[in-house]
């Protein structure tokens, strides 16, 4: 069975780092690099308004000729977000990551932020799963039950 967000979120911590805006594309790398983050939730008043990722930098900042220093994040942020709840379960994400082409998904609660999952979290969960398995059934195979 597959183990839900909320274990998850148990495990790796439930911190998002977030930008507002009207933070400057500039800005935003700098706290990605800083935290060591692909991504950073939009957040205006509390609420989720978008997601800014690295791939966004590269696509609407340096392809379209911006300047990171002058863009806002409002610009170039990705609008349209894909979440899901803490009760998801790992396939259930990765599912909606495949359909909706994204690589991080925040956790919403009642409509509040309380984590945000990665592509990387949800194959090492998945992997880890999976290696889980495999033990025991080597262990079962062996007779040792």
């Amino acid at each position: 069975m597959s183990k839900t967000i909320a274990q998850i979120l148990k495990i790796k911590g439930s911190d998002v780092w977030s930008i507002e805006p009207e933070a400057t594309v500039y800005e935003a790398l700098a706290l990605m690099a800083e935290k060591g983050v692909g991504a950073l939730v939009v957040l205006a008043e509390g609420r989720v308004v978008g997601i800014f990722t690295e791939r966004d930098h590269a696509r609407k900042v340096d392809l379209d000729g911006r300047c990171s220093q002058k863009a806002f994040v409002r610009q170039v942020m990705s609008e349209e977000v894909c979440y899901i709840t803490p009760q998801a379960s790992v396939d259930e994400a990765m599912a909606t990551m495949t359909e909706k082409r994204c690589r991080h998904l925040p956790v919403l609660e009642d409509d509040r932020l309380v984590g945000l999952a990665s592509i990387g979290d949800l194959v090492k969960a998945s992997l880890d799963e999976k290696d889980f398995v495999i033990k025991q059934l080597k262990k079962y195979i062996k007779g040792d039950h």
